[in-house]
């Protein structure tokens, strides 16, 4: 499961990566995933996921050739065994986007035998290792990595700066935006609580002025990679009988037979649910649109 797990499956990707020395010995790790955009551009750019390639293709417009590692809600990204192209793309790249804080240790270690401008998404929101490490959910995350990939854009490609500048003045409009609908939706959320089948949103319902109410047994048992036990997985059901909670929040993309449960117990309860997934999902080309999707299926519990 992922979630607010510590994130300690990716030994056998870091493993594969250091042992390789030479690209071809990578052939026998993971599976292809790899997509690219932007084509025309003349700075190779390489993002571990897709939510922050499409910021980095916002920015660099033609200018930039992106090339995205994890494009799929169907590639568990904790556990992804980079491909002999992944680490192909890695050691051509310009400027690299990783996500940090333990989320794709297989990218940054691939990153870091690299000549390339490197971008820390959590590290420039001020997030680490241990922290939730899915912030993209986080407004002031998803601004100070904008910013940080720009600046790493004007170092490798300083004579056209301004052209960076004005399409991340662009981006911040949009992600302005975004933030405004965060703040009406907040109005009418703030203080309300919820409780979720994992952690993946935490940032984003903690912008909402949503309180965590999921059970610490159930959420330790999580961040544990272990089953919760019966009582936990109780415990968490008569929050729904009770009307301790105003919404569940369900990650899609981990589905066992206790989140099953759990949905079940929510419905019966007449409990709003939110669903989301942890992988941008194909329908949307830029993370500001997932994200203001997402606004919208939490507003709609604030009018329950």
């Amino acid at each position: 499961m992922t979630g607010i797990r510590k994130y300690r499956r990716i030994a056998q990707a870091t493993v594969c990566i250091a042992a390789a020395g030479l690209i071809a010995a990578m052939g026998a790790c993971g599976s292809a995933n790899t997509t690219a955009s932007n084509t025309s551009g003349s700075l190779h750019v390489v993002a571990s996921i897709n939510q922050w390639g499409s910021v980095a293709s916002q920015i660099g417009g033609s200018r930039v050739n992106v090339t995205n590692i994890i494009n799929s809600t169907a590639v568990e990204a904790h556990d992804y065994e980079p491909t002999s192209a992944d680490i192909a793309a890695f050691s051509k790249a310009d400027v690299i986007i990783v996500n940090g804080a333990g989320y794709d240790s297989w990218a940054t270690k691939a990153a870091a035998s690299t000549k390339a401008q490197v971008v820390n998404a959590a590290e420039s929101g001020g997030k680490h290792d241990g922290d939730n490490p899915h912030v993209w959910f986080s407004a002031a995350v998803r601004t100070a990595t904008a910013k940080a990939i720009a600046e790493a854009y004007e170092q490798r490609d300083a004579a056209h700066a301004k052209e960076y500048g004005k399409r991340l003045d662009a981006w911040q409009n949009k992600e302005n935006t975004l933030e405004a609908s965060i703040a009406e939706t907040k109005r009418r959320l703030d203080g309300k609580k919820y409780a979720a089948t994992e952690s993946v949103a935490a940032y984003l319902a903690q912008d909402l002025g949503l309180v965590d109410a999921t059970p610490a047994g159930y959420a330790q048992a999580v961040a544990n990679e272990s089953e919760p036990a019966s009582g936990d997985v109780t415990a968490f059901s008569k929050l729904f009988q009770t009307g301790s909670v105003a919404l569940l929040v369900v990650n899609t993309q981990e589905s066992n037979a206790t989140t099953k449960q759990l949905i079940a117990s929510a419905q019966h309860g007449g409990v709003h649910q939110v669903k989301l997934t942890e992988q941008m999902p194909k329908q949307y080309s830029t993370l500001t649109d997932w994200m203001t999707a997402l606004v919208a299926s939490f507003a709609t519990a604030g009018k329950a």
